[in-house]
């Protein structure tokens, strides 16, 4: 009788045990995370549905209710009266100041961070320094120069003298942003443009600009936010009430004694609308731009 030869099994690896506190460690740092997002929803949702509510009361129903109740016979009777107080034209006021400091500063950082980029020289590292040292002067701390200027140019109490400060203080951090998604551009696409014969200029606006659409959206955004919720510079450098804008309209509400609570929340709910539709419609651009990096 002859025996068959068999092949012999490979031992199998036994797989390491896994660690039951592991998993259960794991679960139990998502049940936090999940209750700290909760908690944070809850900080944010809070305040704009008070704002909302209350905007729907009536002066003396805000102070006879709950704050955060909701009321029992909703109006818009603080809304019509806050767009017969002139609400379009203070719309109109910050919407051309917006618009007038966003676009010359887009234009102007897209540009300036592309010689930065593409150039060399001492100048464009100069010019890179300034920059980045405008970063670290606040507003605040040049409001009086700012006013000594826009008085010996003749601008006091003009849509100009809001721009143009307006504009001076967004290019810095404009500047910032979008040259560091130039930067990330691979060289490669550069060079294929100069070899196809594209000048500087025409590589500028046919290469750089469609790949940096979503660091121009993120930053036309916050920037539009910051002018658009301006305070401080209207306050100091106008004062007819034909140039107010739409944060210093808030005082047309603000009485000797008293002040109507749900108008001005009323008219704070019509000032985001704008900036809400504006994310709204680039909010696909704006997180790319936000959450360019992190993959990498």
């Amino acid at each position: 009788m002859t025996a068959t030869a068999t092949k012999p099994e490979s031992p199998v690896p036994a797989r390491a045990p896994s660690s039951p506190g592991k998993g259960r460690r794991w679960r139990k740092l998502n049940y936090a995370g999940g209750l700290a997002g909760w908690i944070w929803l809850a900080i944010i949702i809070i305040p704009v549905y008070y704002v909302v509510i209350t905007s729907l009361k009536t002066s003396a129903g805000y102070f006879a209710q709950n704050p955060l109740a909701i009321p029992t016979s909703p109006t818009l009777e603080n809304y019509r009266m806050v767009l017969e107080a002139d609400f379009a034209k203070y719309f109109m006021n910050s919407a051309i100041i917006t618009i007038g400091a966003v676009i010359p500063t887009v234009a102007v950082a897209f540009m300036a961070s592309f010689a930065i980029v593409r150039g060399n020289g001492r100048f464009l590292r100069l010019a890179n320094g300034m920059f980045l040292m405008g970063l670290a002067i606040p507003l605040q701390a040049t409001i009086i120069p700012i006013y000594l200027m826009i008085i010996r140019l003749n601008l006091y109490d003009s849509l100009l003298a809001l721009v143009l400060p307006s504009i001076a203080f967004a290019i810095p951090l404009t500047v910032l942003i979008l040259s560091n998604f130039i930067r990330d551009v691979p060289n490669e696409l550069f060079e294929s443009m100069r070899l196809d014969g594209c000048s500087e200029w025409q590589t500028m606006w046919r290469l750089a600009l469609p790949l940096t659409k979503p660091a121009i959206v993120t930053v036309s955004i916050y920037n539009a936010l910051g002018v658009w919720n301006g305070f401080l510079l209207p306050l100091i450098l106008t004062q007819s009430p034909d140039l107010r804008v739409l944060p210093l309209a808030l005082w047309s509400f603000q009485g000797e004694y008293s002040v109507n609570i749900p108008a001005v929340l009323a008219s704070v709910v019509l000032t985001t609308l704008p900036i809400l539709v504006l994310y709204i419609v680039g909010r696909r651009q704006l997180l790319s731009g936000l959450t360019a990096g992190f993959s990498k």
